[in-house]
């Protein structure tokens, strides 16, 4: 069973195309034009074990707004697509992961029935060309196309870098358990599906 996907998404404010192999090595080509943004999809992929193609061209003239939450849409309908009816998959995932001062935690839920709860508050504005606000606008974004139950929350932490790298490679593992094969290739649901 092949789990891969390929989305393209262009509107005014964005052209995006996405392919995604759920199943890979965790291969990243990844050219957003926001440095910080790739190197977090780049962390998402590797720890995830996902190969990822994120090609974005957004209208970073106004911000990086469009550019980050379209993405996250994107990337968010591919792994919907590869996952198909999400029979055989685990379902949960949930990971704790430390960067250096910052500590993590993300738990989530393949579910169909989208939600984010996110709580992690950042000293700054920016990282980079990156503004601190759109984590949370791209994880929206993302559970909410991808069909996902997602809670994320910074335990604790000082440096915006390290707690937004480690919520991001949190997901990433979250996520590498909950798609992983089930013994019996069934949908894990008392309702016999998701």
């Amino acid at each position: 069973m092949s789990r891969t996907a390929e989305i393209t998404r262009k509107t005014k404010e964005t052209d995006i195309t996405v392919k995604l192999n759920i199943d890979g090595s965790g291969t990243p080509d990844i050219d957003t034009g926001i440095g910080f943004f790739d190197h977090m999809l780049t962390a998402l992929c590797v720890h995830g074990g996902f190969d990822m193609t994120v090609k974005c061209k957004g209208d970073l003239n106004v911000d990086g707004h469009h550019s980050v939450e379209d993405t996250g849409i994107t990337l968010g309908k591919a792994f919907a697509e590869a996952l198909g009816d999400k029979s055989g998959i685990m379902r949960y995932g949930s990971s704790f992961i430390p960067m250096d001062e910052a500590l993590g935690f993300c738990a989530l839920d393949i579910s169909a029935r989208p939600f984010l709860v996110f709580n992690a508050e950042f000293t700054n504005e920016r990282i980079g060309e990156y503004d601190a606000c759109l984590t949370e606008e791209f994880m929206r974004a993302f559970a909410f196309n991808a069909g996902i139950t997602l809670h994320l929350r910074c335990e604790y932490g000082k440096n915006d870098h390290h707690i937004t790298e480690a919520l991001f490679k949190a997901l990433a593992h979250a996520l590498k358990q909950a798609v992983s094969v089930n013994a019996d290739g069934k949908a894990l649901s008392t309702k016999g599906t998701l």
